[in-house]
């Protein structure tokens, strides 16, 4: 059902996408500003997304100023700076000074300092203290995604009363499933689930029916750890407490998924060399600076692999049949130590990885590697004995095969660990690497044989 649902949303974002450009070129601007604002801020963002520049920034004029920053708050990165770039600095200050503390502190990084500046000056001295306390923890934490629209109660008043305090709200703060029970120094005592408060006779009192054993969250508590717990208890919000118990933010479900998506997205991109999001309409220059490296780590890579087949090219030409042979080997390498390095990376991301479980899970990878390097390589031994009639050449086959497997497994353990005990990304350019190693062992591993065993 789930997956029906996204489909159907999919679609929709794409019928609004196709309408949007039609009126755009169509000049009715009329129609898609009165579209615009019928449009939830986030489906705005996939349209400004997936827009060339000049279409983008055509829309992006049309949209209300007072929906400026929830926007600015959706979009991706790379296309938030475009948008930004377009706009004076009246209209970020506007824009900014719609935002909670929270969402101010997830776009500061992009706005200009005198834009920050000038909305400071205009927050309360409570709100300054919060935007203050989200930009002091670093990004991957509770801290940085906490948010401080919360609803809390004392213990010591009545159901009826807490009830008729939330009467008086014009609403309630998104994702409130939980009411957060305080003493006067605002240490957190318990909490009172809606749920609860419902059921429960309005006569009794707040501290009989409260929840005392509660997880709790500290700003500087890792997000992906959070993100598990979440996840584990099937959570919607959580107390966000300091040192001394202190009740100070609570974190939500939707931050937790937001944080979940991009940390998808980054590993992506990781894998595939990118060091950045990028605006799929970027200049040509800018893409070029985020893609560079590793195709330059590639370039060297690829150079490695073909001066290791220069070394056998006597064999080669000995025998043909090995230059049509070896990319199989090479292929069947990259893919299972690509297999390999995923599983790693993903449960490095869950947690599921302690110090002296790597060689376990070496030892696990490279048992694994032999098993399947005695069916697939005696599967293409096979077959290679069957085009051509060489049993030496079948036996090579399955020989080279179960070792580049074994190599690839060592390969995609070790590339994570690496990369992880240099504190390093462990997703970051491990196709890049896994695939080098892969196949310059893989041709080295079968020519070299080869030339042993039959030439």
């Amino acid at each position: 059902m789930a997956e029906v649902q996204e489909r159907l949303e999919a679609e929709e974002l794409q019928q609004s996408l196709r309408e949007a450009q039609e009126l755009l070129r169509g000049k009715r601007m009329g129609e898609l500003r009165a579209q615009l604002e019928r449009m939830h801020p986030a489906d705005i963002a996939h349209i400004l997304e997936a827009l060339p520049p000049e279409e983008r920034l055509a829309l992006w004029g049309l949209v209300k100023a007072d929906r400026d920053g929830e926007i600015l708050v959706e979009v991706s990165e790379a296309v938030r700076e475009s948008l930004i770039a377009s706009m004076d600095k009246s209209e970020l200050v506007a824009a900014a000074e719609t935002l909670e503390a929270d969402e101010l502190a997830d776009i500061a990084g992009d706005l200009p300092p005198a834009v920050i500046e000038e909305v400071v000056r205009s927050l309360s001295a409570e709100e300054r203290e919060q935007l203050r306390a989200a930009l002091s923890f670093p990004e991957g934490s509770v801290g940085a995604l906490m948010d401080f629209e919360y609803v809390t109660v004392r213990e010591d008043v009545t159901l009826e009363a807490a009830t008729r305090y939330l009467r008086r709200l014009d609403q309630l703060p998104s994702h409130t499933d939980q009411l957060f029970v305080v003493d006067r120094a605002e240490i957190l005592k318990g909490t009172l689930p809606l749920a609860r408060l419902i059921v429960s006779d309005l006569d009794r009192q707040v501290r009989e029916v409260l929840v005392g054993e509660h997880l709790s969250l500290h700003p500087e508590d890792g997000a992906e750890d959070a993100a598990s717990a979440f996840e584990r208890y099937d959570l919607v919000s959580a107390p966000v407490l300091d040192a001394t118990g202190k009740l100070i933010g609570r974190l939500t479900v939707d931050a937790v998924v937001d944080y979940i998506r991009q940390r998808s997205a980054e590993s992506q991109l990781a894998e595939g060399g990118l060091s950045q999001e990028e605006d799929i309409f970027a200049p040509v220059a800018d893409s070029f600076r985020n893609r560079w490296a590793w195709l330059a780590v590639n370039l060297v890579t690829a150079f490695v692999a073909s001066r290791v087949i220069g070394v056998f090219e006597g064999a080669i030409a000995q025998l043909v049949a090995l230059a049509t042979l070896m990319p199989i080997v090479a292929g069947i390498g990259g893919n299972s130590g690509n297999q390999t390095t995923t599983m790693i990376v993903r449960a490095l991301a869950l947690g599921q990885i302690q110090g002296g479980t790597w060689m376990k899970l070496l030892a696990k990878e490279i048992g694994v590697a032999l098993l399947n390097g005695v069916v697939w390589g005696s599967l293409l031994g096979g077959i290679a004995y069957a085009l051509y009639g060489s049993v030496a050449l079948g036996g090579v086959m399955a020989l080279a095969m179960m070792l580049n497997l074994v190599l690839a497994a060592i390969t995609g353990v070790g590339i994570p660990w690496l990369r992880v005990r240099f504190n390093r990304d462990p997703a970051a350019g491990s196709s890049v690497l896994l695939t080098a190693v892969t196949d310059s062992g893989g041709f080295f591993i079968f020519l070299g044989l080869a030339t042993l065993f039959l030439v």
